[in-house]
């Protein structure tokens, strides 16, 4: 993917700008941080606070891409002795060559993590993997329209690009499908505070708050199914 270029955001950690699009896969201001703060602390940390600390949740990812997010929710599956099944779908994944130059493990500060990160990509695609005793993972290479299953979430990372970038990734269609992935109680999150994602995610029957942003960015949006 010669379109495809790595580069270090403010916190150290790797991220990639696609030359096509213009975007970033992460905020410049550390993709790691992003991804704590959005995914994994507001997502399924408050998701699993909320619910009185199950042992087991059902995650369901919209844009797989560098694998971060799918590597802090096993870190924190692991830390937490926590199962978590993770579903994620990606229509165009990377070149394991970008892949392996990634300094995930590295900036979270955890080098056995270098293992989980390669199974992440190397595990077959449209099966269920167990990647440890905590860690499943399911990668579809599909569409979010396409997207077909019976099965319904705690969890959902919404993790497209931007608004402005691939609009057609946030219509309200594509949020009423979201909000029919999850069951009730279960928890939307995003990186965006797009004031139409809010109303478009309102109208479909999400409870929304919008909460302070991760480092570099004021505001970010989380939806509960209530």
């Amino acid at each position: 993917m010669d379109n495809i270029k790595i580069i270090t955001t403010e916190d150290g950690s790797h991220s990639l700008y696609h030359e096509g699009l213009k975007e970033t896969y992460h905020s410049f201001h550390g993709a790691l941080q992003e991804s704590v703060h959005v995914f994994i602390e507001k997502g399924v940390r408050f998701w699993r606070t909320k619910s009185g600390l199950p042992k087991q949740v059902d995650i369901f990812e919209v844009g797989f891409g560098t694998g971060l997010n799918a590597l802090l929710a096993a870190q924190f599956a692991m830390e937490n002795e926590l199962k978590i099944n993770f579903t994620t779908i990606e229509p165009f994944p990377l070149d394991m060559g970008i892949i392996n130059q990634l300094n995930y493990a590295t900036s979270i500060g955890q080098d056995d993590l270098k293992d989980v990160f390669e199974q992440l990509h190397t595990s077959e695609w449209e099966n269920t993997i167990d990647i440890n005793k905590y860690f499943s993972l399911h990668k579809c290479k599909t569409k979010l329209e396409d997207f077909d299953t019976s099965k319904r979430f705690d969890v959902l990372f919404f993790d497209a690009f931007a608004p402005n970038k691939q609009a057609e990734l946030w219509t309200v269609d594509l949020m009423l499908k979201c909000f029919n992935l999850l069951r009730d109680g279960a928890v939307f999150t995003t990186y965006s505070a797009k004031g139409q994602l809010k109303r478009d995610l309102k109208s479909v029957g999400f409870e929304v708050e919008t909460l302070p942003g991760p480092p570099g960015k004021k505001e970010m949006v989380r939806g509960i199914v209530n």
